[in-house]
């Protein structure tokens, strides 16, 4: 057994007296107790250092360079920005079949839908196809998910064209509101690309499960009740998202507005495309179904509307989509006057819940894959491809769910699956977007309110009614805001609602009474075990959270009200008096200056009423702060123990009867 040797009086003096203090009550004659132990002093730039590497670089990010050549050191380096340069040398044919078939797979769904999602930005057609086009091909060297498939995203379509026709009408400025999204898209790159440079991705997790749930569920709805313009055939619609100016937009048109033929066109492949994706969520061997399902309802729509003409029967068409690659944009992005302010904010708005969506898109995939995901570089690449996107022509694209998860399914082995459906893509814009100029209206709504329909979470929000009342009422929130008023304001209660719960958690720990569980030296909450019985003469409490200065008050002030509602009761039973006061401090992770002056004015409130202030197993962080602060020798080195056991076995023999 080694020992460790000093030669500082002071550290020798200090470790005797420890001793000393330890073999106390074995020298009484009573049971052997530990005290608690002090850490040694930590050095203040090793403990800085120590932080910012646990709240920044947590996952050890340069674990790879150690011990490594330069050489070596600067490959690894390109490497991590560009993964493909990493997974390519191990590429061979057997996974590029697997990615050749799910690249196929996944063009055959994001065609139809970028379409009818640049609808909802308020763009033409091919603006959709181009976010499709570029973003994939630069995501799939700089992006480390093996899943993920990149395009437009009904979401995030809606929120943006509701943000930019605040600032300018799509139809009467239409180049100027084109500019404005190509700026928004650039500035929705540069938020994401800054947090993860920077290692902020944890921001991104201030918006709670509860409320992204109740979001997408309020997006989806709305998102479904603005296609009705399209499924109905309305003409004339209101530009408001609310449920209330919708439904009455409809209902206004219902007499004169609504188009038969448009109708029977979209309802009928609604159902189609309905039960497709039942048969891929039924059969999980025909995931390729609902997957080709939105292609072939655009093939037979078109031929039907072609063949009898219906366009002469007001049934709104596509009618044109320009051909070719994405044009340059780099000079239609505003970089002064009035609209960039207005581009930053609607980008960072929007980026941030295009990065929410696919982070945690991508996280899911990497969970039933077993492989590992770097956050910060998914947001890099994320910002990269969306900057690049900005400058040709592109609007903000993002993880797509439905077409991940058909990716998944259909076998992709690599991001080599992006690039596939970039070149089918691409095949479309030079050859076949001609060919869509007779697919109705009512064939995209019906593609959108089918892929958005899933975004409706019923099990995820009973499950939340279930486990917590208050996750619950986030997620309504953010619902009823998105529905009944605007995705804005269903966005801003979502976040509000989730600091709030932060907030609340912070503001107010739980604090509970210990009992001792019967035959047991266990002492655990008294409303969790009813037959944890108190000990005479001792009040156990537990605070449930560090104490900081937004919660210091209030520790201070319930255990003080525990205390009175404690000797209250005893007082009316004539039971022994409460003396000692032990404070169990296992989950109290640390304190400010301001969680100790509140432990110093509870002491100060339990001498006045000759009660005796005892902790029980404070954490090293603490109990270095409460040394430095001088408080043991105010309280006493005697009151300080490793287990609340410890402290009743201590005291009990001492109270008076």
């Amino acid at each position: 057994m080694s020992r460790r040797v000093t030669d500082n009086p002071e550290e020798m003096e200090t470790d005797i007296s420890r001793v000393a203090s330890s073999r106390r009550h074995s020298d009484n004659g009573l049971p052997y107790v530990h005290k608690v132990g002090v850490p040694p002093k930590p050095n203040l730039l090793k403990e800085i250092t120590e932080t910012v590497k646990e709240t920044f670089f947590h996952d050890d990010p340069l674990r790879n360079f150690k011990d490594q050549s330069k050489t070596r050191k600067l490959v690894l380096g390109i490497q991590a920005v560009f993964p493909i340069l990493d997974w390519g040398m191990s590429y061979n044919l057997s996974k590029f079949k697997g990615d050749l078939i799910a690249g196929l797979t996944i063009a055959s769904l994001c065609i139809p839908q970028d379409i009818g999602y640049a609808r909802l930005a308020n763009l033409d057609p091919q603006y959709g196809l181009y976010s499709s086009f570029v973003p994939p091909l630069v995501y799939a060297f700089m992006g480390s998910s093996r899943d993920i498939a990149i395009g437009p995203v009904a979401v995030v379509s809606l929120l943006l064209g509701s943000m930019l026709q605040q600032e300018l009408d799509p139809v009467k400025q239409k180049l100027e509101y084109q500019r404005l999204a190509f700026t928004a898209t650039f500035f929705a790159g540069i938020t994401q690309f800054v947090l993860g440079f920077f290692r902020l991705g944890f921001l991104i997790d201030f918006l709670s499960h509860a409320a992204i749930v109740g979001f997408m569920g309020g997006a989806a709805i709305t998102i479904s009740l603005q296609q009705l313009k399209g499924l109905l055939g309305i003409k004339k619609f209101t530009k408001k998202t609310d449920i209330v100016s919708v439904m009455r937009s409809v209902f206004v048109s219902a007499h004169h507005g609504w188009n038969w033929q448009t109708i029977v066109i979209g309802v009928s492949f609604l159902a189609f495309l309905l039960v497709a994706k039942f048969i891929g969520k039924k059969n999980k061997k025909y995931f390729w179904v609902p997957a080709i399902a939105p292609l072939i309802s655009v093939i037979l729509s078109t031929f039907f509307v072609f063949i009898f003409h219906a366009e002469k029967h007001d049934v709104q068409i596509v009618r044109h989509i320009n051909r070719g690659i994405n044009p340059p944009s780099v000079k239609e992005i505003y970089f002064s006057g009035e609209y960039l302010s207005k581009g930053f904010r609607i980008g960072a708005i929007a980026g941030l819940i295009a990065l929410t969506e696919a982070v945690a898109i991508g996280r899911t995939f990497a969970a039933l894959k077993d492989y590992q995901l770097d956050g910060n570089k998914e947001m890099i690449a994320l910002g990269t491809m969306n900057i690049a996107g900005s400058m040709a022509s592109c609007y903000v694209a993002t993880g797509s769910f439905s077409r991940s998860a058909v990716n998944y399914m259909a076998g992709c082995n690599t991001a080599v699956s992006n690039i596939i459906m970039s070149c089918v893509v691409l095949l479309t814009l030079e050859l076949i977007t001609p060919l869509f100029k007779y697919t109705p209206n009512a064939i995209l709504a019906s593609i959108i309110i089918s892929a958005v329909i899933g975004l409706i979470d019923i099990e995820a929000m009973t499950l939340l009614y279930k486990i917590d009342k208050f996750d619950f009422l986030a997620c309504m929130g953010a619902f009823l805001g998105v529905v009944f008023q605007s995705v804005e304001i269903g966005l801003l209660i979502a976040v509000v609602i989730s600091f709030a719960k932060i907030l609340l958690q912070v503001t107010r720990p739980r604090i509970v009474v210990l009992g001792k569980v019967p035959r047991t030296t266990v002492y655990r909450n008294i409303q969790q075990y009813p037959e944890a019985t108190k000990v005479p003469g001792i009040l156990i409490v537990r605070v449930d959270s560090a104490i900081y200065f937004s919660n210091s008050n209030y520790m201070r002030d319930r255990i003080l009200r525990w205390l009175t509602d404690e000797e209250e009761m005893l007082k009316e039973t004539n039971q022994q008096k409460i003396q000692y006061l032990i404070v169990e401090m296992s989950p109290v992770t640390d304190i400010d200056t301001s969680g100790i002056h509140a432990l110093e004015d509870l002491l100060k409130s339990l001498q006045k009423r000759n009660v005796e202030l005892v902790l029980a197993n404070p954490g090293p962080l603490v109990i270095d702060k409460l040394h430095a602060s001088g408080f043991p020798d105010r309280i006493g080195e005697d009151k300080i123990f490793l287990t609340v056991a410890d402290a009743v076995m201590t005291f009990a023999p001492k109270m008076e009867p």
